[in-house]
């Protein structure tokens, strides 16, 4: 396995091609943004998403998606969770039978409530697939900084080719056999960060910053043991680790630092992508699993909207 296509040009998906091309793959990256597609090709850099990295010239970019597939033996699919179904959609056609795709995106689809590879599985039945999760930022993993991941399938033998394809001394991957524990690690812990971010912008201290990343775990388990996953792999990367990260560095925490300030700066941000009723909330719902965390979240981000208008 030492072609991949990378579906995405965001700033996860190029730090994924820089990461394929340590590791002695070869990558071709599709991105839908025509003016990123010249960057990457032409100065051999992602300004809109990776400012200030240079990328190995021997990374290469196209708006095609079928020329991305071309001659690929597996497809990495790293665009955001609600496009994920779209690009799926366009992929299709040109995708060989039975190439193996691993899910770099973490979230749940709005629409239907169904992880990554629920979603693919819908849509590709005959594609093998493994789940990469875990702690990482994409500039550190671009600038080569030490990063370990989780790589989830359940063939043992999917996920060693695909750690191959990617693993080095800076980006070491660990397998497991458990994709929906690590899906739902991935997806859960951005509900609890924006959370922690609330209770820093309210001013509400470390202490309750500390009983929540950790009450959150335990309802991050109950909900993945309700979807099927196994208690154990929420004390790893893909679960402890991904959510101690985000939680206490990310771009969803600081937003929601900002938001729910008592008084807001001008020009404050809004949370990308929130809803009124968010799927994690529906999944508590659905699933019968006791998550109460996510009731006081809701209504804090109520609060901080209304108070934007």
């Amino acid at each position: 396995m030492k072609r991949l296509a990378i579906i995405g040009g965001g700033a996860w998906g190029t730090a994924l091609a820089i990461v394929a091309r340590r590791a002695g793959s070869n990558a071709v990256l599709w991105a839908r943004d025509g003016n990123v597609v010249a960057a990457i090709n032409e100065r051999h850099e992602n300004p809109l998403f990776l400012p200030g990295i240079t990328l190995d010239p021997a990374i290469v970019a196209t708006s095609d998606i079928d020329a991305a597939i071309a001659g690929a033996q597996a497809a990495l699919l790293v665009v955001p969770a609600q496009f994920l179904r779209g690009v799926i959609g366009a992929l299709r056609p040109g995708l060989p039978e039975g190439m193996p795709v691993l899910h770099c995106a973490k979230g749940i689809e709005a629409s239907s409530l169904k992880t990554m590879s629920e979603v693919s599985a819908e849509l590709l039945p005959n594609s093998p697939f493994a789940v990469l999760s875990g702690p990482t930022f994409a500039a550190e993993v671009a600038r080569g900084l030490p990063t370990a991941v989780t790589i989830a399938s359940h063939d043992r033998a999917l996920a060693r080719c695909f750690t191959m394809a990617l693993g080095s001394s800076r980006f070491r991957p660990y397998l497991s056999n458990d994709p929906t524990g690590a899906e739902i690690g991935g997806a859960v812990k951005n509900v609890l960060a924006i959370a922690c971010g609330t209770l820093q912008g309210r001013g509400l201290g470390e202490n309750a910053r500390a009983s929540l990343i950790t009450r959150g775990l335990a309802e991050m388990i109950r909900l993945g043991l309700a979807k099927g996953g196994r208690a154990e792999t929420f004390g790893g990367l893909s679960g402890i680790g991904d959510l101690v990260l985000t939680c206490t560095r990310s771009e969803l925490r600081s937003v929601a630092v900002r938001i729910s300030a008592p008084r807001l700066p001008a020009g404050a941000p809004s949370l990308k992508g929130w809803r009124p009723r968010p799927p994690s909330r529906d999944w508590r719902t659905s699933l019968e699993s006791r998550c109460p965390l996510v009731r006081p979240w809701r209504r804090c981000c109520v609060t901080a909207r209304r108070s934007m208008r």
